[in-house]
């Protein structure tokens, strides 16, 4: 089983979360499974064709724990950020974000879509969700969604051992696909994202809401920070 050396708390390193943050809803462990013996037995298959950030918001909000193959992604930049398609043609020549009236012109649409950080199509055979404090798996990538000052802790956090520079990487679109979870999985560095027009539509992102992922090797890392910059005499009470 594709699984990190180190055992993890992920019931325990949840609640720290959940208390220190203030979340609403839990963190949300995510895995990019290349094949379906990686699933665990016993999980099932989404009922339903969704979007990843939909998908994600089940986890998040209802405690769902499921999979889903590419026939179960309707969202097709989505589907193809995570590895699980061929790019379309209309996302590629720049058609489909030119329609939905966001840039001058199909060159800068993609030129945008050319940037995305993606997965190899075809890499990756189903997307895992669950939330955090139940997850049956190795999470790749846990996903945060909280309001600014939340975020502000936890990019504090990640920062508190070596210090430095957190670089978020962003275009304003496929917000929890590519730059939540495949820009993660890929670079092992967290990375905020404001949120994209489509996750606020449909997956509930509130307004006041950004979206953090976190590489699962972190976690550990993480859950031994938050607390001390949480209680910092420098934090904000």
């Amino acid at each position: 089983m594709d699984q990190m050396r180190t055992d993890l708390d992920f019931a325990a390193i949840s609640a720290l979360l959940k208390e220190q943050l203030g979340l609403k809803g839990s963190p949300v462990a995510i895995k990019l499974a290349g094949s379906e013996k990686e699933i665990p037995e016993g999980m099932e298959e989404a009922a339903e064709q969704m979007r990843h950030c939909q998908m994600v918001s089940l986890a998040r909000n209802e405690g769902k724990c499921f999979y889903a193959t590419t026939n179960k992604h309707n969202c097709m930049g989505g589907a193809w950020a995570l590895g699980l398609r061929e790019l379309t043609s209309s996302l590629k020549s720049g058609e489909f974000y030119f329609a939905l009236g966001k840039y001058e012109s199909w060159a800068a649409c993609r030129r945008t879509i050319q940037n995305v950080p993606h997965l190899p199509s075809g890499d990756t055979y189903a997307t895992l969700y669950s939330p955090l404090e139940s997850t049956p798996f190795t999470p790749h990538v846990v996903l945060i969604i909280a309001e600014p000052r939340s975020m502000l802790k936890l990019a504090q956090s990640v920062l508190f051992r070596m210090g430095g520079r957190i670089y978020s990487e962003m275009s304003g679109i496929q917000s929890v696909c590519s730059d939540a979870t495949a820009t993660v999985y890929m670079s092992g560095k967290p990375n905020i994202s404001l949120g994209c027009d489509g996750s606020r539509k449909f997956s509930g992102i509130a307004d006041g809401e950004m979206v953090m992922g976190l590489p699962g090797e972190l976690l550990g890392e993480i859950a031994d920070s938050i607390p001390i910059v949480v209680g910092a005499p420098g934090s904000k009470k």
